[in-house]
């Protein structure tokens, strides 16, 4: 086995992911630039770089959900590392068997599971002047998935700004630019047309290109 870290900034500080993988077991490049299943079934399959978009599109609302906790931002940091070591383990097993499971319930399972990890190995310590002690902060964990951030936008709709940024790379310039004003800013398709040069038929399909991109990485991720 040989891990893999991967580096990456979330709210100004930075979380450490690592992945276990078995190098034979990789697929190859072709495998990895396929856009044939989503981009969970590409991790399911040790796609690295579906693990490096995975890590990326999730990172900062794990980190928000770990501050949330109560952990400061170098405690953060690690738990993050835990928790995306323990997806890495466990992700082919993953399964949407009933009503309501979901990838982000069951992070969210390992993330508050972590946590409590965390606070439980902190019994018995000195409790810092003005700090909370940890049976205190252990018992503050909620059981059910945090509904909003400190951004105070949806996690849904973050993940899906992420996920726009992810895909962006294999969009032409000019399609992303089209689909990002009209569905994100809320231009108007015509003043998009006009100042890109395109049709306002063109605009529309860029949109529809765009957000189907989206649809197709998500797919098992977002509910």
């Amino acid at each position: 086995m040989r891990m893999v870290v991967r580096e990456i900034p979330a709210s100004g500080h930075t979380l450490f992911m690592a992945y276990n993988r078995n190098t034979t077991d990789m697929p190859g490049p072709a495998a990895s630039g396929s856009t044939s299943s989503s981009l969970l079934e590409r991790v399911k399959m040790r796609d690295e770089d579906a693990w490096r978009r995975l890590v990326d599109l999730y990172s900062p609302l794990l980190y928000e959900w770990c501050r949330h906790c109560g952990l400061q931002p170098e405690d953060a940091a690690d738990v993050g590392q835990e928790v995306f070591g323990a997806v890495a383990a466990g992700v082919e097993g993953f399964r949407r068997d009933r009503p309501g499971d979901s990838f982000r319930g069951w992070l969210w399972t390992i993330t508050k599971n972590k946590v409590r990890d965390h606070f439980r190995r902190r019994k018995g310590q000195a409790i810092p002047q003005g700090g909370t002690g940890a049976q205190q902060q252990l018992a503050q964990v909620p059981d059910q998935v945090p509904e909003s951030t400190s951004s105070g936008a949806m996690p849904n709709h973050r993940l899906e700004l992420r996920a726009a940024e992810v895909v962006r790379a294999g969009v032409e310039p000019r399609t992303w630019r089209a689909f990002w004003l009209v569905a994100v800013e809320g231009q108007s398709p015509a003043i998009v047309a006009e100042s890109l040069g395109m049709s306002v038929e063109a605009v529309y399909v860029a949109k529809f290109r765009v957000r189907r991109k989206i649809r197709e990485e998500l797919d098992g991720l977002i509910d």
